[in-house]
């Protein structure tokens, strides 16, 4: 059992002379000074752990990147994968959202030379009611797979090269929105001479298509 000193007493002993004055509290003067203590001590205790308990946005979605060839051949076409991985209790509004105030899920790339990419395709989401809105949202939970088509052109660098994305989300639990997030990613990619060096890789991710 968790005991608190005797504020009662401290109350006394810091009445018992202030600003070099003697002086002395009331019982009733006591009593308050012991309880404003008491409670100062009380929302000291508690106050480290509520910021914990609501996470940032950073902290719900843990995106993964891949490339389906390992090698890239230049002329060659594949697709880079963002696995969204999201935290139990929690989700992200899905790529087309079921209200106007709602941000939806995003994924932009921004090629450097050599490089050419093609629209993003969304996974469908799924309808759940949540206790902060009054309709069904439609939302991505679990695991989701972002995919875009990309071109290695006949120019594209040889050797290691980063394809920079941007992946904005708004995370949310049952009962609350975090603010919404964008995360700069890259997608690092090994350029071959030729198209023929090209290698699937990834079956895992790009088999399920």
């Amino acid at each position: 059992m968790m005991r608190f000193p005797n504020f009662i007493a401290a109350s006394e002993e810091l009445g018992a002379r202030f600003l070099g004055v003697p002086v002395r509290l009331s019982a009733s003067l006591r009593y308050l000074f012991s309880c404003s203590f008491s409670f100062l001590l009380v929302a000291l205790v508690l106050s480290p752990a509520t910021p914990s308990q609501v996470p940032s946005g950073r902290d719900v979605v843990k995106p993964e990147i891949y490339a389906s060839l390992e090698p890239v051949g230049r002329g060659s076409s594949f697709q880079i994968a963002v696995v969204m991985k999201i935290r139990p209790g929690f989700h992200v509004n899905a790529r087309e959202k079921s209200e106007d105030y709602l941000i939806a899920t995003d994924l932009k790339a921004a090629p450097p030379a050599g490089f050419n990419s093609g629209e993003v395709s969304y996974p469908k989401g799924k309808l759940e009611k949540f206790a902060f809105s009054k309709i069904p949202l439609n939302v991505y939970q679990d695991t989701v797979i972002l995919r875009l088509p990309v071109t290695a052109l006949a120019s594209a660098p040889l050797g290691e090269q980063r394809i920079p994305l941007k992946l904005r989300y708004q995370a949310c639990s049952n009962e609350l929105c975090l603010p919404p997030v964008t995360l700069p990613l890259d997608a690092t990619l090994n350029v071959a001479a030729s198209a023929s060096a090209a290698k699937p890789a990834h079956s895992e991710i790009f088999g399920k298509q």
